[in-house]
């Protein structure tokens, strides 16, 4: 006969910041206050004596901000959702959770006999804040999970917002420079930011673990006042062994392609 599997709630946790004030640089310099504020939820079940499962998630809200298609475009993973507030990030998260409960509830149990010892599976979704300054809004998105395996995988994407004009910023409104001189200076630049990966020798590089010969121009950047910054995920252009990795690109390298009004609005000169 087959069991009833009765999965037991180990922990439920629904932690709410208190909105943080962040200096917002406006068109006419003077300062307003920008509020940010978070949500986190924690929740894990056992489904047996072979498997539990882990559910983490982290939103970022943006009180201040009303703009709908922006909303959107920061909440792109999210999809379906139409209440930004508070009350409604939790009750969609609350559903997200629930739904990657049930999918691996609802499996046949005959499955999980070949599970080798007791584990632990999860999934994560976490928004980090990268900068906020001359309206510029940079977010960081990560996503793991894992369901058995060697190891777990995971991912990021990052997305830049103008908060002047209500929308997510496009490579174009940076730089006009060509994708083959890209690409160039993107292979150049590799070894720039260290993945922190090494040999016995503490030696290793990142060029050292690319799986392509061209690295692609990806749509994970951000920037500061010194560098055009592309993210790239395991696998995307390295080894997993690799991990993540940061290509600078500096605003120097991309003289003469700078959009000017982007330039004047960074001061850079």
């Amino acid at each position: 006969m087959k069991s009833n599997v009765l999965p037991i709630l180990f922990s439920v946790s629904f932690l709410f910041t208190a909105c943080q004030k962040t200096d917002l640089k406006t068109e006419n310099k003077s300062p307003e206050k920008f509020a940010i504020d978070s949500l986190k939820v924690n929740d894990s079940v056992k489904v047996n004596e072979k498997l539990s499962l882990k559910y983490e998630s982290k939103v970022l809200l943006f009180p201040s901000i009303t703009d709908k298609s922006l909303l959107d475009s920061i909440y792109y993973d999210k999809k379906g959702i139409s209440d930004f507030s508070k009350q409604g990030l939790t009750s969609f998260i609350e559903k997200e959770k629930n739904n990657y409960f049930s999918s691996l509830r609802g499996r046949d149990e005959d499955w999980m006999k070949d599970l080798p010892n007791p584990q632990t599976w999860d999934s994560s979704s976490l928004m980090k804040l990268k900068s906020l300054s001359d309206d510029f809004l940079q977010i960081e998105y990560m996503f793991s999970s894992y369901e058995g395996g060697a190891h777990g995988n995971y991912g990021f994407a990052d997305r830049v917002f103008d908060l002047k004009n209500n929308k997510k910023v496009q490579l174009t409104d940076i730089t006009s420079i060509k994708t083959l001189k890209l690409q160039e200076l993107l292979k150049k630049n590799i070894n720039k930011i260290p993945s922190g990966t090494t040999d016995d020798k503490g030696n290793v590089k990142n060029s050292d673990m690319l799986l392509v010969d061209v690295i692609p121009v990806n749509n994970n950047f951000y920037f500061d006042n010194k560098n055009l910054y592309f993210h790239y995920s395991p696998y995307e252009i390295a080894a997993f062994a690799a991990g993540d990795i940061v290509i600078p690109v500096s605003w120097q390298e991309l003289k003469g392609t700078l959009n000017p009004q982007f330039a004047e609005r960074m001061k850079i000169q």
